[in-house]
């Protein structure tokens, strides 16, 4: 089924926060106006991410949060409907959504396929889109993205796998690509093993790096080293094992997303050892600068990846038969959900069932 130049503003349900109290309840809003090369989802999953959780609170720094909000940008679903000018994608077809709907398509990172840089880029949500209509994301019934920011999920791959990868896992598989770590034999640090930190031992595993979780107790040591496959487990607070750990990790993926100080991860890296910033933190972070100077360390960050690097993710996967540790609730059970995500309390990710889910109530 084609869309047609609409005359009909069609209506949707999702879950939306209405204040900075971040609850979330039932909502009906208008989609946008579709046009050639847009593509009309029906969500069935979408997972639950900490950006989610800062946004619905209004805890963004800079940026505000508008209202009301739909979350979630870790969407599948399955096509509806396409634009007349859209020749990726057909009805039927299980589609995958990320953090983003648009981007300006003519500046330099559009250009060179890294449009998660564009400086004009559009979120799936808490954003406006082209027509001036605030944008919603996957904790709804349907969504509307244009054609460029669609991916087709890998045959054989089932779609509540494959949401976390949008989101949780391209953001740990773009730098590693991006700065040349692939390559298997090196050795990486995972600090926080949250949603992001355990993709990231599972992905560093499977290109065959010697991964060592860090993190602040002995908690998850036996999950990180026995479920995820992590072949070394340090707490930071154990001075002699940081020690003897000093010089031998080629990166560190630091996930946390809440202050920390960084020098006792950067004495943990080589020579020209990279510490890859992911979690949003609107504290400034603090070192000494000859943590960096003698050793030529780089503290760099990146956010999550391309679209390009999106469909690699989804096919490495597939290829390697990775999968996510994942939680699968309803959308009734959403507020809870996200209680236990700011405690930290999930394995690894939530995952709604969207398509089994009642939204109206």
């Amino acid at each position: 089924m084609e869309m047609d130049s609409l005359e009909t503003e069609r209506t949707t349900i999702g879950w939306a926060a209405r204040d900075p109290s971040g609850v979330l309840s039932p909502y009906t809003y208008t989609l946008r106006n579709t046009g050639p090369e847009d593509v009309l989802i029906q969500v069935t999953y979408c997972g639950i991410c900490h950006t989610d959780l800062h946004q619905i609170k209004n805890e963004v720094g800079k940026s505000q949060s508008h209202y009301p909000m739909v979350p979630g940008h870790e969407v599948v679903g399955e096509v509806v409907e396409v634009g007349s000018d859209v020749s990726k994608f057909r009805v039927g077809d299980c589609v995958g959504a990320g953090l983003l709907v648009q981007c300006c398509g003519i500046c330099r990172p559009c250009k060179s396929e890294m449009e998660q840089y564009c400086n004009k880029k559009i979120w799936s949500y808490n954003d406006v889109y082209t027509d001036g209509k605030p944008t919603q994301g996957g904790f709804a019934q349907s969504m509307i993205v244009h054609q460029k920011f669609v991916v087709k999920i890998p045959d054989g791959m089932t779609p509540e796998q494959a949401a976390p990868l949008l989101c949780a896992g391209v953001t740990v598989y773009s730098p590693l690509s991006h700065f040349g770590l692939k390559k298997s034999g090196l050795r990486g640090g995972i600090l926080g093993l949250g949603g992001v930190g355990h993709m990231g031992v599972k992905i560093a595993k499977a290109m065959g790096h010697h991964v060592t979780v860090i993190s602040s107790s002995d908690r998850k040591r036996e999950e990180a080293t026995d479920h995820l496959g992590a072949d070394d487990y340090l707490v930071s607070s154990d001075s002699t094992r940081m020690q003897e750990a000093a010089d031998s990790l080629d990166y560190i993926i630091d996930t946390v997303p809440v202050f920390h100080p960084l020098e006792p991860y950067l004495s943990l890296l080589k020579l020209d050892g990279k510490l890859i910033l992911m979690g949003a933190i609107n504290t400034p972070l603090q070192f000494v600068s000859p943590m960096v100077m003698l050793g030529r360390k780089t503290i760099t960050g990146s956010f999550i990846g391309s679209m390009k690097e999106t469909e690699e993710i989804l096919e490495f996967c597939r290829e390697k038969g990775l999968t996510s540790m994942i939680e699968i609730v309803k959308m009734d059970y959403v507020n809870t959900a996200l209680e236990r995500l700011e405690k930290n309390d999930v394995r690894y990710r939530f995952v709604i069932d969207v398509a089994g889910s009642k939204l109206d109530k």
